[in-house]
């Protein structure tokens, strides 16, 4: 069995925002009806918090739950706990139908920290970054690619992306962090 790593091994670059590549995060898809009492219930007890309203991220401990569509979150735990998390999980949905996949080894997660993040992203999603507040997740895409990124502070923005891009995330990322790259929209 080969050591896990993550996908960039760390990368990290120091524009007008710092653009780094986190180590590796325990993650889950649940596909399910997310109005379903037992649900709500079987998420509390996988990552010890509440289901997440529409369009929001809720996290504790690096532990959380973001809403990804109306029949999907994305669960996350450390990377270490996510295989062991997923049984329970599925144990405790029992036979309700519904789906738990492990997708940790299949995505990668970059920070953007410092004043500038939102325009970062703004460069390179189509998504109204001002309005975009603490919590809110957003699942769209990248320039070409798909990716999700949330405010998880006041400037710094957390994305989640495939691992198959990361190499091309990184690159676009940093290409828009550059220094003297300003806009100055936010």
């Amino acid at each position: 069995m080969s050591n896990a790593v993550s996908a960039l091994q760390g990368v990290s670059y120091t524009g007008y925002v710092q653009v780094q590549e986190m180590d590796l995060q325990g993650m889950l898809t649940l596909r399910a009806d997310l109005s379903m009492v037992k649900i709500a219930k079987a998420v509390k007890s996988a990552v010890g918090v509440d289901m997440p309203a529409q369009r929001t991220i809720t996290m504790n401990k690096g532990m959380g739950a973001a809403w990804m569509s109306p029949d999907e979150f994305l669960l996350m735990m450390p990377y270490a706990v996510a295989e062991a998390t997923a049984s329970k999980l599925r144990k405790s949905l029992g036979k309700t139908h519904s789906l738990v996949a492990n997708v940790s080894d299949a995505r990668v997660v970059f920070t953007l920290t410092g004043v500038g993040a939102r325009e970062v992203v703004a460069k390179l999603s189509p998504v109204d970054m001002q309005a975009l507040k603490i919590g809110e997740i957003r699942r769209t895409r990248l320039a070409q690619v798909p990716a999700a990124f949330w405010m998880s502070g006041e400037d710094e923005i957390t994305l989640v992306a495939f691992r198959s891009a990361a190499g091309y995330v990184f690159d676009l990322l940093t290409n828009a962090a550059k220094k003297g790259g300003e806009v100055g929209a936010f």
